[in-house]
């Protein structure tokens, strides 16, 4: 017997269909008026989506490749942002997927897009890992919740049911009572390098404007791309 198709996906289509991205004025670029360098136009853009209200502005994609060689993704947040090395850094466990895999692979992708913007960026580079020392101040600077968290760790391994996590985050959340300085093991602050930057800014005619910058040497080569 043939089943009936799932109404909800005809409902999907329609409803796709019916809501066009960026079907709503949006603020204006110009490609000729930006800085020298991407990450002093990246905090501008952050900068605005934050006065904006955007929500988390500030979290990204990242992307790297998988052990199998295949695409992966999850969503970070960024930390800090390096103007004179044009270093962008996010935090993570080194034994979790994404720190395996960059330790196999270090390279990646950083996409934010803020839709209520209309803006995108892309961040592709090198990623290098933070010296001891400062992985440990960026610590020390998470709030105690975060801190807990990064004590349970075992990110992405099988949990057999929520009673195993709560007693994981109680004896976390009993050691760094105890021990305020605690340190998460794996806990780890991972830079990306960008070799290229690119800006898209969306537009409701459609004739969305892309810049990209490209390191070159010490400086950086912009040239604008078809959208």
């Amino acid at each position: 017997m043939t089943e009936a198709p799932d109404p909800r996906f005809a409902e999907l289509r329609e409803l796709l269909f019916a809501h066009p991205a960026m079907a709503r004025e949006l603020p204006g670029f110009d490609p000729q008026e930006v800085p020298e360098a991407p990450a002093q136009l990246f905090a501008d853009w952050l900068i605005g989506a934050l006065r904006a209200g955007v929500p988390d502005p500030q979290v990204a994609v990242l992307g790297t490749t998988g052990l199998d060689g295949a695409p992966d993704g999850r969503v970070v947040g960024l930390r800090e942002l390096e103007p004179e090395q044009q270093v962008w850094w996010f935090h993570g466990d080194a034994q979790s997927p994404k720190g395996r895999q960059l330790a196999a692979d270090p390279r990646a992708s950083l996409t934010w897009y803020w839709p209520a913007l209309g803006r995108q960026v892309r961040v592709r580079g090198a990623v290098e890992t933070a010296p001891a020392e400062r992985t440990a101040a960026a610590v020390r600077e998470l709030s105690p919740r975060s801190r807990v968290a990064a004590l349970v760790g075992r990110q992405s391994e099988p949990l057999a049911g929520e009673a195993e996590f709560r007693a994981a985050w109680a004896a976390a959340d009993r050691l760094l009572a105890e021990q305020p300085g605690a340190e998460p093991p794996g806990y780890r602050q991972y830079g990306v390098r960008a070799g290229t930057v690119e800006f898209w800014q969306g537009s409701f005619d459609r004739k969305h404007v892309r810049l990209l910058y490209r390191r070159d040497g010490e400086g950086w080569h912009r040239e604008l791309l078809w959208p």
